[in-house]
């Protein structure tokens, strides 16, 4: 009778060691003066530093990419999925006024190539690196059976920390704020299930340079917004435009007794998505409830700070605008 032995399973302990230390020297480069600990222990410190703030709150998020690991996988390029795993997660933090600390990241495979997974790495390495936290640690599991061949997926969790009476969660959005609306760098990591719908195999990979461009990460710039004066620069709420875009996130934010009339006309939408929509006779409601549109996170705020909010950003190399404005209703978002 032959003897079975795990890695006959599928599951190469030995293999997966070597890719770890591999990836130490990568992961280090991330690492802030908190981190207490290498990778690889069986839990990751980080040491609180909370001087400089009175009444810290810590702020935790998780995503993951999604199907845009689809994409990664049909044209050949793994280098940049591990930057939408953090942005999707720190972006979100942000919006309550978080500074990103630390990250971690899951990645679960059949078999994949090492140098696959190195570059996977090495995006998630990047991601943090642009957003100013450490990848302190995380999972990487081999699971046979579980996925084909070639396949992962890759799924990250975050912590922040603000001040708690620094927290932005739209409770001071009033009547006659205004919406503006930050640039994308794409598609960002959502409706790629609706874009693999619509588009063939080989126009997929004809644009796949361009379905694969990373999320955008705006912390460092909509930080330094926020810390520019003791009012938070007149801001009132932050949404991060992913899973439910338009209609879903900026509602999350809103009081009950008010509305977001988004103005469609205010920018220009990047000829990928009219491309989409006109493939796939998409309605306008389905692209602005699935797609970011161009438009990647919104900020609400008072008018008086919008002028010098827009210049800020464009001096961070975002471009935004105003988009809409807020009137008394009923918690919803309007597009016109």
């Amino acid at each position: 009778m032959k003897k079975i032995t795990y890695k006959k399973s599928g599951v190469d302990i030995f293999k997966a060691n070597v890719f770890k230390s591999k990836i130490k020297k990568i992961v280090r480069k991330s690492f802030r003066s908190e981190v207490l600990t290498d990778i690889g222990g069986f839990g990751s410190f980080f040491e609180l530093d909370k001087r400089g703030y009175r009444n810290p709150v810590l702020v935790s998020s998780s995503d993951g990419v999604g199907t845009k690991l689809k994409i990664a996988e049909l044209i050949n390029r793994h280098d940049t999925v591990g930057i939408d795993a953090v942005a999707m997660n720190v972006n979100d933090i942000l919006c309550t006024g978080a500074k990103p600390l630390f990250f971690l990241d899951y990645i679960a495979y059949s078999k994949v190539k090492e140098n696959i997974l190195i570059d996977v790495v090495k995006g998630i390495n990047q991601g943090c690196i642009e957003s100013g936290c450490s990848l302190i640690g995380g999972e990487t599991a081999q699971m046979p059976g579980m996925y084909r061949e070639g396949e992962y997926d890759i799924a990250g969790f975050c912590v922040g920390i603000v001040e708690k009476d620094a927290i932005i969660n739209g409770s001071e959005i009033s009547s006659k704020d205004v919406v503006i609306g930050l640039e994308s760098s794409g598609l960002h990591s959502n409706g790629y299930s609706l874009v693999r719908k619509v588009l063939s195999s080989g126009e997929l990979k004809r644009m796949g340079r361009e379905l694969i461009s990373p999320t955008r990460i705006y912390v460092k710039p909509v930080l330094s917004l926020l810390h520019s004066s003791g009012s938070k620069s007149g801001i009132t709420g932050i949404a991060n435009i992913t899973g439910g875009a338009f209609y879903d996130k900026i509602s999350r934010i809103l009081p009950v007794d008010l509305d977001i009339i988004i103005d469609k006309h205010s920018w220009v939408v990047p000829k990928i998505f009219r491309l989409i929509q006109n493939k796939g006779n998409i309605e306008d409601r389905e692209m602005y409830h699935t797609l970011n549109m161009g438009i990647g996170m919104v900020i609400i705020t008072k008018p008086q700070s919008a002028r010098a909010i827009i210049s800020k950003l464009m001096q961070s190399g975002i471009k935004s605008w105003i988009i809409g404005e807020v009137k008394p209703g009923n918690k919803l978002v309007q597009i016109k």
